[in-house]
């Protein structure tokens, strides 16, 4: 009976090292993805996101989605197209082994004669009572930095441009996830005014 204990305990212990993915390998996988994501994971190009930092799962789920055309773009679908589950847990763990680097909120932008990140620093902190938006760190954290366990991303220092563009997504019903634990922000988004969006954009990327 020990023995079939310890020997339970050995294979748990197994599953949760071997769990996940190589960021070694992944380093070697990642090669083609570094043209627009940055060899690290830091892209330059603000149409593009950051991937440095991510959560593991979030980073495998995304290209999962991107792999089945659940989420569509072409560049994307064509990347993940051909890559094995390995692969994509490969990875998936090299950017996320990799450091962020810290983003700007361009403090030029203004709504109204009051800067835009501010209006966006009280939508992310506190949301919009009279609108019925929640408070962004609510599920992303008060820095920024997500929820690993939960699978709801990093934001921090993210480009404002890409950020928006999946706010908008998230809208128009362009985006979403199949699975309903994790297909909250269609609903939340849907409250947010153009300008909210660009605010929290705005003040996301200056988040570190």
């Amino acid at each position: 009976m020990k023995r079939l204990c310890m020997l339970a305990l050995c294979l748990i212990f197994t599953a949760g090292v071997n769990a996940g993915g190589d960021p070694d390998a992944g380093k070697q996988k990642a090669a083609a993805c570094a043209a627009c994501h940055g060899s690290d994971g830091n892209s330059t190009n603000p149409a593009w996101p950051k991937l440095a930092g991510q959560g593991e799962k979030y980073l495998a789920g995304q290209m999962h989605l991107f792999k089945d055309k659940i989420r569509v773009n072409t560049l994307m679908n064509l990347q993940v197209e051909n890559l094995s589950e390995r692969d994509i847990q490969d990875i998936a763990a090299y950017f996320s082994s990799q450091v962020a680097n810290s983003g700007t909120a361009n403090a030029a932008k203004e709504h109204q004669g009051e800067k835009l990140y501010k209006i966006g620093e009280r939508i992310y902190r506190g949301g919009n009572a009279a609108t019925g938006v929640p408070a962004c760190m609510s599920c992303h954290g008060p820095n920024g930095y997500g929820n690993v366990p939960a699978q709801f991303p990093r934001l921090a220092g993210q480009h404002a441009q890409y950020t928006a563009a999946q706010l908008r997504a998230y809208q128009s019903g362009a985006r979403y996830h199949p699975e309903d634990h994790l297909n909250a922000m269609p609903g939340i988004v849907g409250y947010m005014t153009e300008v909210e969006i660009d605010a929290v954009s705005e003040y996301i990327a200056g988040l570190h």
